[in-house]
């Protein structure tokens, strides 16, 4: 039997309101709890004591969440939160007819608990995810209509359906999916369509222009930020735990200045909005009490660990503090950290834990979607079998990798033109471990510089990964490489 129980608590959209917040603290607080977390999916996470452990107080703390309406799951996420944009609005950019109101209207429809995970996404952010649910509902450029982008649990293949979706429809749209595929499993895009229609009529129009979505570009979420009359702030835990002490005085003095809402992000930070400059001191002294830092490096920001996983938050500080000894720029990319197999994180560069020897020991495998955006779910594998050691050594090496083909996309842009063998990589990929060797780099660890080509290697050479021989390495075209 365990001593604790994990207790989540969903928060639909990744909104709360001080008051509710400051209820769920007040129960926690009493069973001995001193930190919770927030989740990829915004939903609140924390450890309590379980009932067999002598002076726990759960049982309490679960009747006074039954007494507020307040739904909880025990060691169990059979009911994923309701992700969205919502906790950019106003603050990033965004579309232009998506409001705080369209939002909750659509939250307040659902009067049920899905067992599918939902997001619901602004088209023009890019700051929350579009595609980690199985239903992802996207703003079309028609006003209140969506499209829908539908994945099969555990599943990659996402499929979009054939209309756009009404605001209001979408909690009903969503239960008659729900109820589709948990009863009669994957099937054909068609068929669910023809499933959904014949449960009655939606409210939707035609799809006459397909969903173009922004290039992927992190905004920095952290610290106090002015956007018209008021004050934004961003509040990141390096450890992903906040102090129940810290978030009580906080609701205590949303309460008091009138700030009506806190928001979670993927990115297990919160944002308050909303707040009036004249009271931006009382803010900041709340933070000097607690000794909070909210000017964290940019570099530290992108990254997503699973939720709850110590083992990737040390390894994600490792790479970090490696990153900062060698001024490693990651601007445009984000990371992601995968330590159990059947996991979801979101990044364009995926590092996954592999194990091996029956499990006595592991790797890690290095992913990076095909055109770095985290948004797209098409991994290629880019460094295999790697020691933990030597992860951050790889990473700078993809992160290269990443600013070089973003330089010659730009001078495709731009037009400018240069002989084809000035432009062409000459790129080689150890056949064993598919290490790759790429001229414009050189490969620092056998001294060799920058510029020299791989027929100009001495004979000797070895990959630095795997000590393969030369001969073992084969020409591969970049285009072939990268997608």
């Amino acid at each position: 039997m365990k001593d604790y129980t994990l207790l989540k608590i969903n928060l639909i959209g990744g909104i709360v309101s001080p008051g509710t917040l400051q209820s769920i603290l007040l129960g926690a607080k009493l069973a001995g709890v001193r930190e919770v977390s927030f989740g990829a999916r915004q939903q609140l996470l924390m450890y309590v004591k379980s009932e067999i452990v002598r002076g726990s107080s759960i049982l309490e703390f679960k009747k006074k969440l039954y007494e507020t309406n307040i739904s909880f799951e025990e060691d169990s996420d059979s009911k994923p939160n309701i992700i969205s944009s919502y906790c950019a609005e106003e603050v990033f950019p965004t579309g232009q007819w998506i409001s705080e109101g369209i939002y909750k209207d659509i939250f307040d429809g659902f009067d049920y608990e899905p067992q599918l995970k939902i997001n619901i996404s602004d088209s023009q952010q890019s700051f929350t995810p579009f595609f980690t649910g199985n239903l992802n509902f996207i703003a079309s450029n028609i006003q209140n209509f969506w499209h829908l982008y539908v994945r099969f649990k555990q599943s990659n293949k996402i499929f979009r359906f054939p209309i756009l979706i009404y605001s209001l429809e979408i909690p009903k749209v969503s239960k008659r999916i729900e109820d589709v595929i948990l009863n009669a499993g994957e099937m054909s895009e068609h068929e669910v369509y023809e499933k959904v229609i014949s449960k009655g009529e939606i409210i939707s129009q035609v799809i006459h222009e397909d969903l173009v979505l922004p290039k992927f570009s992190l905004p920095y979420y952290e610290g106090f930020n002015r956007y018209g009359e008021k004050t934004w702030l961003g509040i990141y835990r390096r450890n992903e735990t906040f102090p129940i002490a810290f978030l009580s005085e906080i609701c205590d003095l949303c309460l008091e200045t009138k700030v009506g809402q806190i928001c979670t992000t993927p990115w297990k930070s919160l944002i308050i909005k909303g707040i009036e400059n004249k009271h931006r001191n009382l803010w900041d002294k709340l933070l000097g009490r607690y000794g909070i830092n909210v000017r964290h490096a940019a570099n530290e920001l992108n990254w997503q660990v699973e939720d709850l996983s110590p083992e990737g938050l040390s390894l994600k500080k490792a790479i970090i503090r490696e990153f900062d000894d060698e001024d490693v720029r990651t601007f445009g990319l984000s990371f992601a950290i995968q330590t159990r197999s059947k996991s979801e994180v979101f990044g364009s560069v995926v590092i996954k834990k592999r194990k091996i020897f029956a499990g006595i020991s592991h790797v890690f495998d290095i992913y990076h979607t095909d055109d770095f955006n985290p948004n797209n779910r098409t991994l290629t594998l880019f460094e295999k079998g790697v020691n933990r050691a030597h992860v951050p050594e790889i990473l700078q090496r993809l992160s290269k990798r990443f600013y070089a083909v973003k330089k010659v996309d730009t001078a495709v842009v731009k037009k400018a033109t240069f002989n084809k063998e000035e432009t062409e990589a000459e790129l080689h990929q150890c056949k064993t471990c598919f290490t790759i060797y790429d001229s414009r780099f050189g490969d620092a660890e056998n001294g060799i510089a920058v510029g020299v080509k791989f027929s100009e290697l001495p004979a000797d050479y070895c990959c630095p990964m795997c000590e393969s021989e030369k001969s073992e390495f084969e020409a591969v075209k970049a285009d072939k490489l990268l997608v």
